[in-house]
């Protein structure tokens, strides 16, 4: 009897791609520090996590505001996935996409990583009643937008070329689409 030998052609590509581990590695780490830091240890600095009577005397946004929480952490876990599974890459700007992401919410807008954190954040200031946490949010957008218009948009374009050009021209920076572009 010769020596058995196991064939692994089953298994998807991807999962036999060196780095897949790395990069899910790395992007976790990423979420836990970064965005973490973000909906996380800063919005606590601020409010110790105290409730406050609810904004405008409105205990319906507290409601509001859990479901914007929710919502929006689930929206992050989503992007970071699709950058590990279908971008090959993570959403850390040391180790970027190999392959432009455009499938899932990025149907809808091009930044729901960002759209997700001011999420979760509002959504704290609503649950809490936070007004810092809301000037928090304003303050957190002003800077995701000049980071994304002075930096990020140009690295994508000079990485992904025609075809992020004519992602931009279809699917707006904040604001979603209500229909998914067809990519």
């Amino acid at each position: 009897m010769g020596p058995q030998v196991t064939v692994m052609a089953s298994a998807p590509a991807e999962e036999r791609e060196p780095g897949r581990r790395w990069t899910l590695f790395a992007s976790v780490l990423f979420l836990v520090l970064v965005p973490g830091t973000v909906v996380g240890l800063v919005p606590y600095w601020l409010t110790r996590w105290r409730v406050e009577e609810p904004l405008l005397g409105v205990t319906g946004v507290r409601a509001l505001g859990a479901f914007m929480v929710l919502a929006g952490l689930a929206s992050l876990l989503d992007s970071f996935a699709r950058f590990v599974f279908v971008g090959r890459g993570t959403p850390a700007p040391v180790a970027p996409p190999t392959r432009l992401v455009v499938s899932g919410q990025y149907r809808h807008v091009r930044n729901p990583m960002y759209v997700a954190v001011l999420a979760v954040v509002v959504g704290q200031g609503l649950v809490l009643g936070s007004g810092a946490l809301l000037r928090y949010a304003a303050l957190l957008w002003l800077l995701f937008h000049l980071f994304v218009v002075s930096y990020e948009e140009r690295s994508l374009a000079s990485r992904f070329g025609a075809s992020y050009q004519e992602y931009c021209r279809n699917v707006r920076r904040w604001c979603p689409r209500v229909r998914p572009w067809p990519a």
